[in-house]
């Protein structure tokens, strides 16, 4: 199994990134639609996994996950799992639900929502799609396509155990606040790799998830 070369709860925090939350109209089902809709300008965070990916050479892996907008009452939340702690890639780790695409999806799309139902039970049809965000690229050989998605409640969940420990809802003016952003890096044998993390309150987000919701983060406080 594959083992993480660091525990990035240990390492000290380089920097807060610091920019201001998104504002809190753009938070809410109809502006989001209209924001993929109108696919303004603005430039995806370079991270260092897509520099370690280019130097090995060889072709990502293609992989979709869903990014779960919940309707709760008090506001849209995004809904993760934590990985099982026994997984080859990224164990322990805080991730959306997805996962390799097979050869019978029809698209990414496809993937995220067929992963969705393997990983958490979570129904298709209670999936509102609104849009995809770039191709994000992971150093352990995956370039993922994030599907972003609506879901009212209620709703059932059924967690496969073997891939899955736990699911939970964060809330999304959190995660869309640039305050709540830590830069932190550490020196591995390919050289040395900054990330960031998003500590909320048990749960530990970092790395890839962090990476892609910066990439959200950016995508919703374009002008």
């Amino acid at each position: 199994m594959a083992k993480p070369l660091f525990d990035p709860k240990l390492l000290p925090i380089d920097a807060i990134a610091g920019e201001p939350a998104v504002a809190r109209e753009r938070l809410v089902p109809q502006w989001l639609r209209g924001r993929f809709a109108e696919q303004p300008c603005w430039t995806p965070e370079s991270t260092d996994e897509l520099h370690l990916l280019r130097a090995d050479g060889t072709a990502p892996t293609p992989a979709a996950v869903l990014i779960p907008l919940v309707l709760r009452e008090t506001g849209l939340t995004i809904l993760l799992t934590q990985r099982n702690a026994d997984l080859t890639d990224h164990p322990g780790q805080v991730s959306f639900p997805g996962g390799r695409a097979e050869a019978y999806d029809a698209d990414a799309v496809d993937t995220a929502l067929r992963e969705s139902e393997e990983e958490i039970g979570l129904a298709r049809a209670h999936v509102d799609i609104i849009g995809t965000m770039p191709d994000y690229y992971t150093g352990t050989g995956y370039r993922v396509t994030p599907v972003v998605g609506l879901i009212a409640p209620p709703f059932e969940l059924r967690p496969d155990p073997s891939e899955v420990a736990e699911i939970f809802e964060v809330p999304l003016a959190f995660l869309m606040d640039g305050m709540n952003h830590q830069r932190l890096s550490a020196q591995l044998p390919s050289g040395r790799r900054s990330f960031y993390a998003m500590p909320y309150g048990e749960y530990y987000i970092w790395g890839a998830t962090a990476g892609m919701l910066r990439n959200l983060f950016h995508f919703l406080r374009a002008d």
